[in-house]
């Protein structure tokens, strides 16, 4: 099941990260732009500044926090299901692009307003920073074991590359889901589908027939 960020009163909770990033989001998407200030943010939010400084730092550690909470929720979820034990690194992985892209068309207005609509692609990409560090952890952590290279000094720098291509992947994947007009964000899933197996064939050099398979679905889609 997708989460959605929900609106919440300030008061009606105790205030925590996740209260600070819902009313964040809300703000955005109900005025068309980011607070102009912290004071004017919390002004409106109903709480001191000293409360908010309690949590994050500026304006800017709480936009790049809302897709760290959008990766947190789908490795809860994973956790919760069982999904994240007893699977390979392949399946682990496929399971959390499904996981994470429901998370994410659940709050798309706002993902589409801090995305799509920067015409600086440098700006987009900082805001997707600290996703980036708990990302690859997170493929480090579910990775273990997978390549069987003996040497240490060989296996981290193919590591490194395993960690930084499956960040790449994902950049990719998220510009095809936000350009995806299907009903449900179908051609979104083929795309995970194709894309995932055509990776783990190359980096296992088997016969490239999921790679070409691939190929043809991006080629199609290009073409439309």
């Amino acid at each position: 099941m997708a989460t959605r960020i929900k609106e919440i009163p300030a008061g009606a909770r105790e205030l925590t990260d996740e209260v600070i990033i819902e009313h964040f989001m809300h703000y955005c998407l109900e005025n068309h732009k980011r607070p102009e200030s912290v004071y004017l943010f919390c002004k409106q939010f109903g709480i001191a500044e000293k409360e908010f400084y309690q949590h994050f730092s500026s304006l800017d550690a709480v936009e790049k926090s809302v897709f760290v909470s959008f990766h947190q929720a789908a490795v809860n979820l994973m956790e919760q299901s069982g999904d994240a034990a007893g699977t390979t690194f392949q399946e682990k992985l496929l399971t959390y692009y499904y996981t994470l892209f429901e998370i994410l068309t659940a709050n798309r207005s706002y993902v589409v307003f801090a995305l799509k609509e920067e015409r600086n692609k440098l700006n987009s990409l900082m805001k997707l920073k600290e996703f980036r560090r708990h990302f690859k952890a997170f493929v480090h952590n579910i990775s273990q074991g997978y390549l069987k290279v003996r040497s240490e000094r060989i296996r981290k720098v193919q590591q490194d590359a395993l960690e930084e291509g499956a960040w790449v992947q994902l950049l990719v994947t998220l510009q095809f889901w936000l350009e995806d007009e299907s009903v449900g964000f179908e051609k979104t899933d083929l795309f995970i589908e194709k894309s995932l197996r055509a990776t783990f064939d190359l980096i296992d050099t088997s016969p490239l027939e999921s790679v070409i398979d691939f190929g043809k679905f991006i080629f199609k889609e290009k073409l439309r």
